[in-house]
């Protein structure tokens, strides 16, 4: 057999049913193949970043892995920023690339480039195959990289003439992923135990891996045995809901800024870090130290490189999150007192009825805004809110309009199916938004996004037209770079808000976004009143066809 079909035959014994691709010479004899090899479905795109975007949505959405086929030397360098992307959240993706014929590469000829060393610093493994027989073992070999914690995307190059090349005997068994489930030692179990059992005020900071991981419920358990507060991570790392939004212990994400997370943790005299970064911060502000100093830090976690990184604990659990969390509510149980558990109730009953009272704020403030054309932010989030079904899955890039608002109303049932910006490479949520729904084609799908960023993802609507792909893309239109005002200000820099600062505002002219999507081929309207916005989401939530919805918001 060929190279090409050799790399089919492994992928397909490994489970792989969706290849996402954007092909160019280099990559022919994988699209030949696929023409009468009908174990996959090929999922075509335009350009690389939504190609690459669909896949890490269908590897977040699915659990297994996502395999994206670009294009050699320029495709691979469109594709990069959704690499990083992946890189950062630990997708595990497949990204393959052909490569010029072998025989041509001494006389360095036209598209041929070092395509390793252009992937290797935000993929686990890169590695182009030179030798027809190991493209079996080369393959099985980047499966279990990508897929074993630390998850993450890894790279194959394939020269075009090995994948046309013949040869027999090749071992073509799937791989052997092994169990991830590695459970944290039980000393240090045992020692973060007692420090929480005799916490005056215990938190948990709980990032992505451990919904990753299927933790949820583990997480939830302990939160309710220790009556602790849970904050998810900052804006710049909130890609998966650790916990249902609506539970009166959830407290919403950390701040971004090092000052703010001072202030927030302060008081806390035990903090259980899971599954996050402690912390992923943006951009230097004074006081630089995030972390209080008189907080004990335990921290748990699947990626051994982020426990000490940035904060020694004292106590560091190398370990999959969720039997780590299993086996440490075992511990709590078996040893928490009845004082204990009559002061972990305590903070039950006064974080909940906190949370209470800040809904109730949150409902007021957006009552008095409700009147106001522009819609605002908060108008805007509460139109979707009230509308959305519990089995929703929500795609977001949309860092300055959302504020949160689904998680702070409790909105968002299934923590499983939210999906927001960790890499920030723009042009992420509408390609993800469809990877989610082919991983999950019973479940409604929205991507909630930013003008700016869908600019730099908007060809994921062919892709949506010409594969059947019913999501729903709304998106929210300020006509401009917010987040780069909010920074510029934090910045302190003192012309954010003039109109004549250049690189910040989308007019002049301004950008149609029902045009472009009709342009490539999907239904779309421009909508100003929130009841309306409303009744056309629910309609589009249940319809056969993708679907997008242009709404100018105030900035």
């Amino acid at each position: 057999m060929t190279g090409i079909e050799a790399f089919l035959d492994v992928l397909a014994a490994a489970g792989v049913r969706h290849i996402f691709g954007n092909p160019g010479t280099t990559e022919l004899p994988l699209n030949d193949a696929l023409t009468v090899d009908d174990r996959f479905r090929y999922i075509f795109g335009i350009q690389e970043i939504p190609v690459v975007a669909m896949a890490d949505g269908y590897a977040m959405a699915s659990g297994g892995v996502g395999v994206a086929n670009v294009h050699v030397t320029c495709g691979l360098g469109n594709a990069m920023g959704m690499i990083y992307n992946a890189f950062i959240e630990g997708s595990p993706l497949l990204v393959t690339a052909g490569q010029q014929d072998r025989r041509l590469r001494l006389a360095e000829p036209v598209i041929e480039g070092d395509l390793v060393s252009v992937a290797r610093p935000w993929t686990k493994w890169a590695y182009e195959v030179q030798r027809v027989e190991d493209v079996p073992a080369a393959l099985r070999r980047a499966l279990q990289t990508a897929l074993t914690p630390p998850t993450g995307p890894v790279f194959l190059s394939l020269p075009v003439d090995l994948q046309s090349q013949r040869a027999d005997g090749l071992d073509l068994s799937p791989p052997q992923v092994v169990d991830r489930r590695v459970r944290p030692p039980r000393e240090g179990l045992e020692r973060a135990a007692m420090m929480l059992l005799q916490a005056r005020n215990p938190a948990i900071l709980a990032g992505s891996r451990v919904t990753e991981a299927g933790g949820v419920a583990e997480l939830v358990a302990v939160a309710d045995r220790l009556g602790a507060p849970v904050f998810a991570e900052g804006q710049s790392s909130h890609g998966r809901l650790p916990m249902p939004p609506e539970h009166p212990l959830y407290r919403g994400i950390l701040p971004l800024w090092s000052p703010d997370i001072h202030k927030l943790l302060r008081g806390f005299d035990v903090l259980l870090a899971v599954g996050l970064n402690v912390f992923r911060l943006y951009i230097h502000c004074e006081p630089e130290l995030p972390l209080p100093r008189e907080a004990r830090l335990i921290h748990l976690d699947s990626d051994p490189r982020e426990i000490g990184k940035n904060f020694a604990p004292e106590v560091g659990l190398i370990g999959d999150p969720k039997s780590g969390l299993e086996e440490l509510d075992t511990l709590l149980e078996q040893h928490q007192t009845a004082d204990a558990a009559s002061a972990a109730a305590a903070r039950r009953r006064r974080w909940s009825d906190r949370r209470l009272e800040e809904t109730s704020q949150l409902v007021s403030e957006i009552e008095s805004e409700g009147d106001g054309r522009p819609m605002s932010p908060l108008t805007f989030m509460n139109a979707l809110a009230r509308v959305l079904p519990p089995n929703v899955a929500v795609v977001e890039e949309a860092p300055t309009t959302h504020r949160n608002v689904f998680e702070r109303l409790g909105v968002l049932r299934d923590p499983y199916g939210f999906f927001a910006h960790r890499g920030w490479g723009l042009g992420w949520g509408m390609g993800c938004a469809l990877g989610v729904k082919l991983a999950w084609p019973e479940r409604p799908v929205l991507g909630l996004i930013g003008d700016g960023a869908a600019l730099y993802g908007i060809q994921a609507l062919w892709s949506a037209a010409h594969h059947a792909i019913p999501v729903t893309c709304v998106i929210a239109a300020n006509a401009q770079y917010k987040i780069l005002k909010v920074c510029g200000e934090v910045l302190n820099l003192p012309h954010m808000q003039d109109p004549r600062c250049p690189g910040l505002d989308l007019v002049n002219p301004a950008v149609d976004y029902v045009g472009l999507a009709r342009a490539f081929g999907v239904e779309a309207e421009r909508v100003s009143e929130p009841d309306e916005l409303s009744d056309r989401v629910r309609a589009s939530l249940t319809s056969s066809r993708p679907h997008l919805i242009e709404v100018p918001i105030a900035g």
